[in-house]
């Protein structure tokens, strides 16, 4: 299913939560393990201007700091992760999400695993907002037709055979997707996909237990009907209840079927002017403690065009060293 996978990691010094869960996925399926990691700029005119990796200092970006970073990174994950796991390390200067989806442009890979904010968050002064996933995973799943899996700090994943997976399905289009993708995944382990959706209830007494009863009864039809032409050919079970806050009932729901994933679909759409991804992928996201898989509705996609950034890397692109996991040799 999966043949490449990027993980994109801001750490150099200490092993990445995300590389680390993204190596056990690409070990599962046989998959080469693509290794990012952004020199971010500092500023927007002058990409080449980064923070050294040790140091702290602002200095030029050149070939043989990234190849310095890149044999740093190389040597950090080569005692962590299997000797025979294929891929490469890529270590590039930019903004985050735009050489995230340019990579991904040229690897087509079939996952993006991310945290859901930076892992240098605390070092740079940066506190997480309650509920937000960071700019470099909005940005990303705003523009990607990928699915992109949110692994939160702290999340493990022991087994990468995702046998119980729950979807969050409001009917829209994009849970279309995100049913065909999690309905694949389960085919593949002979797992079990579990769509749930939340009544919004009302409180009590204008919304009266006869009211729910009868929105619970007509709801699960729907949601049978919804699901019917993607679940044929995998066990199912169909979950609907009632509740106020979508996202908090989700993560309710995969820890009551001891879910190994949640997959969900985007809500990426327009809200005065601007493209945002729904509260609900945020939300879960943010919080939850399995990993989180979106999957974008290709029509809510915003366009944009790799030709249109700067890209350093085309005068190195023929000189520079990718590393692999297998036996410690190079590409």
């Amino acid at each position: 299913m999966f043949t490449d996978i990027l993980a994109a990691t801001d750490l150099v010094r200490v092993p990445d939560n995300v590389v680390v869960n993204a190596a056990k996925i690409a070990g599962q399926f046989g998959a080469k393990l693509h290794i990012l990691h952004v020199l971010e700029s500092s500023d927007a005119l002058k990409r080449w201007k980064v923070r050294h990796y040790s140091t702290g200092q602002e200095i030029t970006t050149s070939n043989a700091y990234e190849k310095e970073v890149q044999d740093e990174i190389h040597a950090l994950y080569n005692g962590v992760l299997p000797q025979s796991l294929e891929g490469s390390i890529r270590v590039v200067p930019g903004f985050p999400w735009e050489e995230i989806l340019r990579w991904s442009g040229k690897i087509k890979p079939g996952l993006i695993v991310l945290g859901p904010h930076s892992g240098r968050a605390e070092e740079k002064g940066v506190v997480r907002v309650a509920g937000k996933i960071g700019s470099t995973v909005e940005g990303v799943i705003r523009r990607e037709n990928c699915p992109v899996m949110i692994i939160n700090p702290g999340v493990e994943i022991k087994s990468a055979e995702f046998k119980q997976i729950v979807v969050g399905i409001d009917f829209s289009v994009s849970c279309e997707s995100a049913l065909a993708f999690a309905v694949q995944l389960a085919k593949r382990f002979s797992g079990r996909v579990v769509p749930f959706h939340m009544i919004p209830a009302p409180p009590y007494p204008k919304y009266s237990r006869e009211n729910y009863e009868a929105d619970l009864a007509a709801t699960k039809k729907r949601l049978a009907d919804f699901c019917a032409d993607f679940t044929a050919e995998v066990p199912c079970e169909y979950m609907v209840w009632g509740g106020a806050v979508p996202h908090q009932e989700i993560i309710l729901c995969a820890e009551k079927n001891r879910a190994d994933l949640i997959v969900l679909g985007s809500h990426t759409r327009r809200q005065e002017g601007k493209w945002y991804s729904g509260s609900v992928v945020e939300r879960t996201g943010f919080r939850a403690k399995n990993p989180v898989t979106v999957v974008t509705d290709p029509e809510a996609l915003i366009p944009w065009d790799m030709k249109d950034l700067p890209d350093l890397e085309i005068r190195r692109e023929q000189d520079r060293k990718i590393h692999v996991f297998i036996k410690d040799r190079a590409l």
